[in-house]
């Protein structure tokens, strides 16, 4: 697992981070090179060009964990509505296979909530392979229902079941869809330059120092929890799911 698959470690990489370089720039001032005060005005542009770059890094990153946010909930919603409809299909198969079909599917659901719920590597890994197996036996018991001439009622149910498998693959995809390490990297960097220049050109110190990597570390925090699927505070739930769930119980 990556760093910034955990946001509250982001969030106290940051902090640190960010106060080291702080504290860097304000020694530079006092030991190495004293700032002049004939200097502050073009001292002042490079700063505000600086934090500037910073504030758009930090809205194009937030616009992309929140575009990634939605098209997971957006898939979620896909896949509860491929396997409901797949599930109606069913009645349309001969009485044996059909039974088979929704029984399996009944399965195959409960696995994809606990996809969406589980957030322990190990425990996905094990969901994921008794997925795939439920993938396969579905697909066996749909091709098994066929009558030698298929018909257009037929196609109509391996149709609805292609879109069931095709939905959680377009899941997965969404999943693995993050924020690349290179805008993580360039954020960091940016971020850090900010706060050395901050640093550098504040004469009262204190804690007026610690306002900037503050306000940047809790910006960092809020992009690494939308973009991360199984940690932090705002995740993906399986909503339409465990709607769905509870409407195709076993009578």
């Amino acid at each position: 697992m990556d760093a910034y698959d955990t946001p509250f470690l982001v969030l106290a990489i940051a902090v640190l981070g960010q106060w080291i370089a702080v504290y860097a720039g304000d020694l530079l001032r006092k030991t190495i090179r004293p700032f002049k005060e004939d200097e502050r005005a073009d001292f002042d542009v490079v700063l505000t060009a600086a934090l500037t770059l910073l504030g758009l890094i930090i809205g194009f990153s937030f616009a992309m964990a929140v575009t990634r946010y939605d098209q997971r909930k957006a898939f979620e919603e896909a896949e509860a509505n491929a396997i409901g409809t797949e599930y109606v299909r069913a009645d349309l198969l001969p009485a044996e296979h059909g039974t088979k079909v929704r029984d399996l599917l009944r399965k195959y659901l409960a696995q994809r909530v606990a996809f969406y719920l589980a957030s322990d590597d190990g425990k996905v890994g094990r969901i994921n392979a008794e997925t795939d197996k439920l993938q396969a036996e579905l697909w066996s018991a749909v091709v098994h229902a066929l009558s030698p001439q298929q018909t257009a009622v037929e196609a109509l149910v391996v149709s609805g079941m292609n879109d069931v498998l095709n939905s959680q693959g377009y899941t997965q995809a969404a999943w693995w869809n993050r924020i690349p390490v290179a805008a993580w990297g360039l954020m960091g960097l940016v971020a850090i330059s900010c706060n050395l220049l901050f640093g550098y050109g504040e004469r009262r110190g204190g804690a007026l120092t610690l306002v900037l990597p503050v306000i940047v570390s809790i910006s960092f925090f809020l992009i690494a929890d939308i973009d991360t699927p199984r940690a932090g505070i705002i995740r993906v739930l399986p909503q339409n799911l465990l709607a769905l769930s509870q409407t195709i119980k076993p009578q």
